[in-house]
């Protein structure tokens, strides 16, 4: 069966087989025919091409569009995701350089935030797609990257002076520079733990402090944040089991960041968890861990999209946003052909993938 362009399949086609979006997710299932609603499902998601099955659909137009297909696949990246890849990069570079005993190199690391920053008005915390890497994922480096540019949204969104919204980025770009320290074998291990190692990966939040310590270019809260990124503010966190207002604003925010992209993301032990189921566990164990106030602004905040953003829910029906409910902002009303989804009502579905249609 031919694979043709979007703009070349027509209504009531039949599809060949599953459509799936760029996060692998299945859009429209194989044997689908199409309608109207399933060609603006098709375009908002920005399918380049799909497999039809046509009646006098002749092979000899394979050709041709699979050359028309292979014009339009071809990966482009948006302003941000390139800085996010110099952005990688630079801080892989940047590790081995600490690695092998040279200072940091803070301007180098100013620049290329900035850079970054600059396009940060398209940036989506639950939409963005990190781009693909020209080898293997470095989920660490990614990790940090992603901590700065949302620890950037969140000093904006909590009104913090603007004088502090680069060093915060900087700080979630850094808070753990400190595993450069930890035997690597320990991060790449698929099984649990033991003891000692669990520990010593505990110790890179005091191998960070130590590194970034006295660098007179860099805010003392970064210093702090690679610290206490990981304590709570009822003391049960570590290194220091440090309270509340004993843990620098800059760390407070940060570590939102850092449990939010942890668990969105793949990591060797688990798969990631759904971007709205997180940000529930984030509200419920704000309240005594996270300081509350910044995780509701980050709720709040995240979760403001317009009526009509497109959305798949975990039994895998594709529907929109058509209200939200500023109360309980993680459980909008969703439409799925034309039938109301109410998920404060219904609790047994949620939001397993969000679709930016930008």
């Amino acid at each position: 069966m031919p694979n043709i362009p979007i703009t070349q399949i027509q209504i009531g086609d039949r599809l060949g087989s599953d459509v799936q979006t760029v996060l692998g997710s299945v859009l429209l299932q194989q044997g689908r025919v199409l309608s109207d609603r399933d060609m603006e499902i098709l375009q908002a998601f920005l399918i380049p091409s799909a497999d039809i099955e046509r009646e006098g659909l002749e092979d000899v137009n394979a050709d041709a569009a699979a050359e028309e297909t292979s014009a339009t696949t071809e990966v482009k990246l948006t302003y941000l995701q390139q800085e996010f890849l110099q952005m990688e990069k630079l801080l892989k570079r940047i590790q081995s350089m600490i690695t092998s005993g040279q200072k940091l190199p803070v301007l180098d690391l100013r620049n290329g935030l900035n850079a970054l920053i600059e396009h940060m008005d398209d940036y989506n915390v639950l939409t963005f797609i990190p781009p693909p890497a020209a080898g293997a994922v470095d989920v660490l480096i990614r990790n940090s990257v992603l901590c700065a540019m949302t620890s950037y949204q969140l000093a904006k969104w909590n009104k913090f002076p603007e004088k502090d919204w680069l060093p915060i980025a900087m700080a979630g770009l850094l808070h753990d520079i400190g595993n450069v320290k930890v035997d690597p074998s320990i991060f790449n291990k698929s099984t649990r733990l033991t003891s000692e190692e669990f520990q010593e990966m505990r110790q890179h939040s005091v191998y960070g402090f130590k590194l970034l310590e006295g660098i007179a270019s860099l805010n003392q809260g970064v210093w702090l944040t690679a610290l206490q990124h990981h304590e709570r503010i009822d003391g049960s966190g570590y290194p220091m089991k440090v309270k509340g207002e004993k843990i620098h604003p800059y760390a407070k925010i940060v570590a939102i960041a850092d449990v939010y992209h942890a668990m969105t993301s793949n990591r060797n032990y688990r798969k990631a968890e759904s971007p709205y189921l997180v940000l529930e566990e984030l509200h419920a164990g704000s309240f005594g861990k996270l300081d509350p106030f910044y995780v509701q602004t980050f709720i709040e905040r995240t979760t403001q999209f317009h009526n009509g953003v497109f959305i798949k829910l975990n039994d895998g029906r594709i529907g929109e946003i058509v209200f939200t409910d500023r109360n309980h902002p993680t459980r909008p009303m969703i439409s799925v052909n034309g039938e109301i989804v109410n998920l404060g009502l219904n609790r047994q579905y949620y939001i397993c993938e969000v679709f930016s249609t930008k």
